[in-house]
């Protein structure tokens, strides 16, 4: 009995799980680790930071394989799309980890999405017009921090800065290369007109390669700390997004997946290219035949948190000396609460948003507030808005693919309520695989077919293992069915306020 690790780099934690390759679990490993924010524009993270936990995640996973029973065969990689890190000449950062949801880009994008360069820019690399994108983190720094800019001699995604530091190599597989927006899906290769854009060469970006591609040399002294051979392969992988995907067992074409971790996506696999004329979706290729469209929003579990920290602080305190989990607590005082929340609109955008809106100046709020409406009324109208967001960017997705079933994963599946929640605003029925960390489980499913021990993606239906379905509930989703409309309404009237509550409010934020 071999074992593979599958590693998943996020927002807020790294996780590891060890299988042996019939996808059994036998280790799991959680290293957080803080997203800084010293103003509301920023999210970066200390890479240096990231690394560690990587290889204490490892050390930890490792430990659990028995070498009496097997060798490790390989490490492969899911990562979150989207960051940015550069590096000097000698390799040394010149930058934190600028995320995803970083949106100090945000006037380089609106001006783009304004004169029509960004839809153009999206039509060549599949990357929407968002601060997100590593493009407009590039526009970005070199209009406001010249200095940086440049100094910097390498511009890398955070895990081609971790796998520099595990290999001295700097590569960078496909799918995580058509996330940057200097990414050309049609050609295949680096954009042209996107390095020209952002003034950086083919020299400063790094060397492309596969999904499957095996990188090898391990610096011995990181794997002695690991405990295993530094002659083990690490598999490149892909994004978060796309492993995610194939985690689920959402690989053919019309089963689309729903995520909620701290944020969350809705997406699918489709056999070649389709970009929509909106610009509302993405599209990135993951390997041969197979590309991923979809939308992912900023506001999912992290919305739950804030809810959690913001307005029940008393009772996360009062769970913790119980030993309960505080988000059990909050679902169950949301469930006493109707569907529909008796009225209460939630627009989840407490850090811009992405899909189906991609407006980085989006802003939370709350409607329809009366004097029958209390803390539990709030947290469930929370809870229904980041599924009202999700659905909104599922009907943007209904007009490039007729979905034929859905699957669920992400930490709110634990949640009973959750789930039916899912399945009675989307009015569909929703299939929750048992499967653990599915983001790391695409990932171990690159490896084996890296490996050659798996042909294709296939493979993964048979390390799921139990599917439960939920089917909307017809007492409920009249309720939701009413409200949607007034949701989607009102969101489209708030939109035209968003960009001056946002400039209000970085006039009194602290300056960087």
């Amino acid at each position: 009995m071999d074992y593979l690790i599958g590693i998943d780099v996020g927002t807020t934690s790294t996780k590891a799980v060890l299988y042996n390759t019939d996808g059994e679990i036998f280790g799991y490993a959680n290293k957080l680790y803080p997203l800084i924010q010293d103003n509301p524009d920023m999210a970066e993270e200390d890479p240096d930071v990231i690394f560690d936990a990587s290889v204490e995640a490892l050390k930890e996973v490792t430990a659990k394989a028995d070498p009496k029973e097997g060798k490790i065969l390989g490490v492969s990689w899911s990562t979150q799309q989207h960051s940015l890190v550069g590096m000097d000449a000698d390799y040394k950062p010149t930058t934190r980890a600028i995320t995803w949801a970083d949106n100090r880009s945000e006037k380089v994008a609106s001006r783009m999405a304004k004169d029509g360069s960004g839809l153009e820019l999206y039509k060549r690399t599949g990357l929407p017009t968002h601060p997100m994108g590593v493009v407009y983190k590039l526009l970005w720094i070199k209009e406001q921090h010249p200095d940086t800019y440049k100094k910097t001699q390498y511009w890398v995604g955070l895990k081609e800065y971790l796998l520099y530091r595990y290999f001295g190599q700097l590569k960078e597989e496909t799918n995580m290369a058509s996330t940057t927006g200097l990414f050309n899906i049609h050609t295949m290769d680096w954009d042209e007109e996107s390095m020209k854009l952002t003034g950086i060469t083919r020299d400063q970006l790094p060397e492309l390669v596969d999904t499957t591609y095996q990188m090898k040399g391990l610096h011995p002294e990181i794997a002695k700390k690991i405990g295993f051979s530094a002659d083990t392969p690490f598999i490149m992988g892909g994004t978060d997004g796309a492993l995610s995907e194939i985690g689920l067992g959402a690989i053919n074409k019309g089963e689309v997946a729903v995520t909620i971790g701290t944020s969350g996506a809705v997406r699918t696999f489709v056999d070649k290219p389709q970009i929509d004329p909106k610009g509302r979706i993405y599209c990135y290729p993951v390997m041969q035949g197979k590309w991923i469209i979809g939308g992912p929003v900023n506001n999912g579990g992290i919305v739950f948190r804030w809810v959690r920290d913001n307005l029940f602080a008393p009772e996360k305190e009062q769970a913790k000396k119980e030993g309960k989990d505080p988000y059990d607590l909050l679902t169950e005082i949301a469930s006493k609460v109707p569907a529909g929340s008796d009225g209460l609109i939630f627009h989840p955008f407490l850090g811009g948003e992405r899909a189906p809106i991609w407006d980085g100046n989006a802003r939370a709020s709350y409607f329809g507030l009366t004097r029958q409406h209390n803390r539990s009324h709030m947290v469930r109208a929370a809870l229904e808005g980041i599924v009202y967001n999700l659905y909104t960017v599922e009907l943007a997705l209904k007009e490039a693919m007729e979905p034929t079933a859905i699957l669920a994963a992400g930490g709110f599946a634990r949640s009973p309520l959750w789930r039916q929640m899912l399945a009675d605003i989307f009015e569909e029925p929703v299939t929750i695989p048992e499967a653990f960390e599915s983001g790391c489980l695409g990932a171990m499913v690159i490896a084996q077919i890296s490996l050659g021990l798996a042909d294709d993606l296939s493979v993964v239906k048979k390390f799921i293992g139990k599917m439960n379905t939920y089917e909307p509930n017809p007492e409920t989703f009249g309720n939701y069915r009413e409200i949607m409309p007034i949701y989607i309404r009102l969101g489209r009237k708030l939109q035209t306020e968003y960009n001056s509550i946002a400039e209000y409010q970085r006039k009194r934020a602290p300056k960087e």
